[in-house]
């Protein structure tokens, strides 16, 4: 089977998995999601934009069409979302900051720890998102491990992607 990509070459679709994105302890979302590839610690799927409709962040716009090539770690506490436009126009990176993923089967488990980034597609702007909410969360009360995991990986993401080279994280 073939299907455009995002910069409209045409190639084989690989497997499908389900994307299950759970937070606080329920699942926000389900979608399905071509697998690119698993090397045994990330693991790579592209998908759609799976939102109802268009999400106005103010500093970038998620509408149908779009298309999202998904990076999840094993070992890392944090996802990186690249997102293009449907013409394959880079828009920039939505990094969730996650637990660790796991890949059982066909069903891709990611769960969201409240914080996020975003870069830019030129680089020039980085933005800590949704610290309040992480506060409210609680999780510094009820799994300071956890808490501490999280931030740490919101400094080194930050980091990483005001760095020219963030790109080279995804290959």
């Amino acid at each position: 089977m073939s299907a455009p990509s995002a910069d409209g070459a045409t190639r084989t679709a690989g497997p499908v998995v389900e994307v299950v994105l759970r937070k606080a302890g329920r699942t926000k979302i389900r979608y399905g999601a071509e697998l690119l590839a698993d090397d045994g610690r990330r693991i790579t799927v592209r998908a759609p934009w799976s939102g109802a409709g268009v999400r106005d962040f103010g500093f970038v716009r998620f509408a149908p069409g779009d298309v999202f090539t998904e990076h999840y770690w094993r070992d890392r506490w944090y996802a990186v979302k690249e997102v293009r436009d449907g013409t394959g126009t880079l828009k920039g990176w939505y990094c969730d900051i996650t637990r660790p993923a796991v890949l059982t089967g066909t069903e891709l488990l990611s769960e969201d720890l409240d914080l996020d980034l975003w870069r830019s597609a030129d680089g020039a702007t980085v933005l800590r998102l949704d610290e309040d909410e992480f506060a409210r969360s609680g999780l510094a009360r009820t799994d300071p491990e956890a808490a501490r995991a999280a931030l740490g990986a919101l400094d080194s993401l930050e980091a990483l992607a005001l760095e020219p080279a963030f790109q080279e994280l995804l290959t």
